[in-house]
């Protein structure tokens, strides 16, 4: 590196914090500060401001119903419809040629989609789904891969009034059985297979499997044909090929049906501690109303703009982030159905140069991916019309931060670091980018109108720079409203913990640890029962990880605990070095003192194992269950769900070596 480039790089690492740019203040859609005392003192009406962004077929007249909480109720008596705020109103406002889809193919296929397409083959599947009998409220399963299909099929269901439950492609059948059979759906819309990595992956088979398991009678399962020659299927008795269909009804047109605000939009899964998958409900009118807000407030979406969240519309990242929120201000949304390193390490970089992306949200898995692989790839294309960088999905530490900052966005774009959940439907903890100072590590200050705190285990609030853990003390209208068919659950998972029903006081519980510093700026920690004991000690997995990736040469970590017959439990710490640097000696005693002077000697890791890669399930979460069989030296558990499943081998003889 040149002196300049050196000098650079210590003026980073030291500074704490970051302004953002005038010229981005200058344009954003939110920036002035007064927002925050404005949500405050006209809280909850404050929350009219994300239902007008909406197109109401009935107005509401109350804006927050907790008469029998916590089971709220936002805009309860206002109707609307999803899918005619997300594509018609766009055509009537006179934008039917703006682009609404770009979608790029793994192997570098193209198809564009402008609002008035997308109007024209969702109401074409609309229909279809009437043709086979679905009605308002039937639950209409998704078993799909990025394809543009998938947001077409929930916006033709939003049209009819029946809620979709998508289901992650790279999930067993196993997972699609035990949906469905908890939804009670009898409908299925899938596809024959998909691309990765350039191979051909048989998806159909998967899914009759997956439906030998549905214990109750399932009517139609719509199968879109996306690898043609590569795979060679027929389609069983209750099964219809899409293109057939949207042949069938080529040119129908479907009136959207008028939903209340409280009517279920979409049903998602998520684990649970139980094991049995959570049903998370999200209504029309709250959360529509959230996720359009959000979109507008903290990605600074416009319509003009191409925005391209690198999620899988499986998650609920997707749903919120690639579909709802972005649709529905009518802006350009990118899909890809593709990884971030196939065909090569620049593939993003290559897409956001193609395509003049505007606004990237990813996930910080990825960020500390592009680290490793080193600033030489997204430096062979042109970034400059980036504005806006987001994170989601877990903490990111301040180094992939930074490095984030300054590769891609070339320190002239503000990163919104966002916390939020499933159950949350939309962002709950950012800075908004008009107004925020940004802290690298830290998330920011709750969003105008939401009451989030982090307290100690009888709820009382924390001093500033102590853990503890983050609540919510007040609803959002982009809240969870149950769990499937399970209320008692629902309180008792999100509510219990910390709420005083005698004394009419409700208090949401996401499970996170978290700090909070004199501005009042969240750092989230990581999941409450992410926890290493070691004697005595509850130590944070994501505290320690962020201090190792805090070490010059450090990529990536992960943290379990491991068996230790004296103190309970000890650290054991997986970590990927940086491009340029080797698994020396040298580097594992930095890493030791880095985590003691970070935390102290209680967290000194007992072992410190270099790996290329960490074992990662298709959506890139570390799967730390696998790293603690390996440290305890257990029996490993189920590989299939990993798309690098090989590497826990490697992993295992790493550490039994001598």
């Amino acid at each position: 590196m040149s002196d300049a480039d050196v000098e650079l790089e210590a003026r980073l690492e030291e500074q704490e914090a970051f302004e953002p740019p005038a010229s981005f203040v200058d344009q954003a859609n939110v920036s002035d500060e007064s927002i925050y005392e404005e949500f405050e003192e006209n809280w909850p009406d404050c929350w009219t401001q994300a239902a007008d962004m909406l197109d109401w077929e009935r107005e509401y007249t109350e804006v927050l119903d907790d008469s029998d909480e916590p089971f709220y109720e936002w805009f309860g008596d206002g109707t609307l419809n999803a899918s005619y705020n997300c594509i018609d109103r766009h055509l009537e406002d006179g934008n039917k040629n703006r682009v609404a889809i770009k979608w790029e193919g793994e192997l570098g296929e193209t198809r564009t989609y402008t609002y008035q397409d997308l109007y024209r083959e969702v109401n074409e599947f609309a229909a279809a789904l009437r043709e086979l009998g679905v009605e308002e409220d039937d639950v209409v399963t998704m078993y799909m891969p990025m394809v543009p299909e998938l947001p077409i099929a929930m916006l033709a269901c939003a049209r009819i009034g029946a809620p979709h439950s998508v289901v992650f492609a790279g999930f067993s059948s196993e997972a699609l059985a035990t949906r469905m059979n908890a939804a009670d759906s009898e409908y299925l819309v899938t596809c024959d297979g998909y691309y990765r990595r350039g191979d051909a992956l048989d998806h159909v088979e998967k899914a009759n499997e997956g439906l030998d398991a549905v214990d109750h009678g399932v009517e139609a399962v719509v199968v879109k044909d996306r690898l043609g020659d590569e795979l060679d299927h027929s389609l069983k008795g209750n099964q219809y090929d899409w293109d057939d269909l949207m042949a069938d009804h080529l040119g129908d047109r479907v009136d959207p049906v008028e939903r209340g605000a409280e009517d279920m939009l979409f049903l998602m899964y998520t684990s649970g501690t139980t094991g049995k998958p959570k049903g998370v409900k999200h209504t029309t009118g709250g959360y529509l109303s959230y996720v359009t807000w959000t979109s507008h407030a903290v990605l600074d979406i416009e319509p003009e703009d191409t925005y391209w969240c690198s999620a899988d519309i499986g998650w609920i990242t997707g749903h919120s982030y690639i579909v709802y929120g972005p649709l529905s201000l009518g802006t350009t949304t990118v899909m890809y159905e593709g990884t971030p390193d196939y065909p090569a390490r620049d593939r993003l970089w290559e897409l956001v140069e193609k395509y003049s992306v505007d606004i990237f949200y990813t996930a910080p898995t990825a960020i500390r991916a592009f680290m490793k692989w080193g600033s030489r790839f997204p430096e062979e294309h042109d970034l400059s019309s980036l504005r806006l960088l987001g994170t989601v999905g877990e903490p990111i530490n301040p180094r992939a931060w930074k490095w984030y900052y300054k590769h891609i966005g070339g320190e002239e774009c503000p990163i919104v670091d966002t916390w939020w959940q499933t159950e949350t439907g939309g962002m709950m903890v950012t800075t908004l980018p008009g107004i925020g100072t940004m802290k690298p590590g830290s998330a920011g200050p709750p969003l105008p109108g939401i009451d989030a705190r982090v307290v100690d285990t009888n709820g009382h609030e924390v001093d500033a720079g102590r853990a503890g853990y983050l609540t919510v003390d007040k609803p959002w209208p982009g809240m969870l409203r149950t769990l499937y068919k399970n209320d008692e659950r629902f309180v008792e998972e999100y509510w219990e913990e910390y709420s005083d029903p005698e004394e009419d006081e409700w208090v949401y519980f996401p499970e996170d640890g978290a700090k909070i510093d004199d501005d009042g700026y969240i750092t989230v920690l990581g999941r409450v029962d992410d926890v290493i004991n070691v004697s005595g000690h509850r130590l944070g997995t994501m505290e320690i990880e962020s201090a190792i990736v805090g070490v010059e040469g450090v990529a990536e970590a992960a943290v379990v605990g491991g068996d230790h017959e004296v103190k309970g439990e000890t650290v054991y710490a997986y970590v990927i070095t940086e491009e340029g640097y080797d698994e020396s000696e040298d580097l594992r005693a930095r890493i030791i003192e880095g985590v003691e002077d970070a935390i102290g000697p209680i967290a000194r890791p007992e072992e410190v194992v270099f790996t290329p890669e960490l074992p990662k399930t298709r959506s890139g979460k570390i799967m730390r269950r696998l790293l603690e069989d390996i440290a305890n030296d257990e029996e490993l558990g189920d590989t299939s769900t990993l798309r690098n499943p090989d590497v826990v081998d490697d992993i295992q003889r790493k550490v039994r070596e001598p």
